[in-house]
């Protein structure tokens, strides 16, 4: 038995994990005014053979992982030409969420699209999200994960805290395979992913796949995003030449063992990325 093997056999739910090395070929935007991409005109690099994988094509709940797909299609569209960064959005009362993030304590109603963003990517901000979503629309992420190539990633609705029985039973479903290959393109050197990348190397939970690497003084090792729910952790992101997703789902209550899980997989992706050599999964 190998060790992911080991270390998803001792995990309380279904662990998926997926790593991709980061080889990304040039990712064209349309131009504004041009049609718009068809499913897998952007697609994500392909599984490489070897490496670490189980259960990568398993379609798991994602937390605040979704929001990668809002923050792509922010990006895009930044890098189109048909959003601004400086843009003002007001924020309205259906916007506000509890759960993670700033806003509900701050005074300040109108913040720029760049500082949703941000919000969104530093600290999940769940008000930020709401307010960026319904900017963008729910059908237009979609469309632009599925032209990523991510076809079974998906958004289903807002963030809601809490999700009562007459809403989708969660904010966003996906697999590792298709959300380490986002990762992977973020990891390119086209407008929209340096700045998603930039996005992503603001987050300030480093708690799950990265929780056992060192001290990283200029915040440049690990570009990533969390989410976290009662009986959901995951992790997707970059780190050193790798990218990678770590999922983990089991039942309510079950959130320490899976926290460990995803760790102890870490250990596995920090060690083959170089970033560690000395600690034992």
């Amino acid at each position: 038995m190998t060790a992911l093997a080991r270390i998803a056999a001792a995990s309380p739910g279904t662990l998926a994990v997926a790593v991709r090395p980061i080889a990304v070929p040039p990712v064209a935007v349309p131009p504004l005014g041009e049609p718009p991409l068809a499913p897998g005109d952007l697609a994500a690099p392909a599984r490489p053979p070897g490496g670490l994988s189980l259960n990568e094509d398993v379609e798991l709940p994602l937390a605040s992982v979704g929001k990668l797909l809002l923050l792509a299609e922010v990006a895009m569209s930044v890098d189109g030409g048909i959003l601004d960064l400086e843009e003002p959005v007001v924020l309205h009362e259906d916007d506000y969420c509890g759960g993670s993030g700033l806003l509900p304590s701050l005074a300040a109603r109108t913040w720029t699209a760049g500082d949703l963003a941000l919000l969104t990517a530093a600290v999940s901000d769940n008000t930020a999200t709401n307010a960026l979503l319904r900017r963008i629309g729910l059908d237009r992420v979609n469309a632009a994960a599925a032209a990523l190539g991510l076809t079974r990633t998906r958004l289903l609705d807002r963030i809601r805290e809490p999700r009562g029985p007459g809403h989708p039973p969660t904010f966003a479903l996906g697999t590792a395979g298709e959300l380490a290959g986002l990762a992977a393109l973020v990891a390119g050197e086209e407008g929209w992913q340096v700045l998603m990348r930039g996005w992503m190397l603001a987050n300030t939970d480093h708690g799950l796949v990265p929780a056992l690497l060192g001290h990283d003084p200029e915040g440049g090792r690990v570009a990533n995003k969390t989410g976290t729910d009662d009986g959901t952790r995951a992790d997707v992101g970059l780190m050193g030449s790798l990218a990678y997703a770590v999922l983990a789902c089991g039942p309510p209550g079950s959130d320490t063992g899976l926290v460990r899980a995803v760790r102890r997989a870490g250990v596995l992706i920090a060690t083959q990325a170089g970033a560690l050599t000395h600690t034992r999964p």
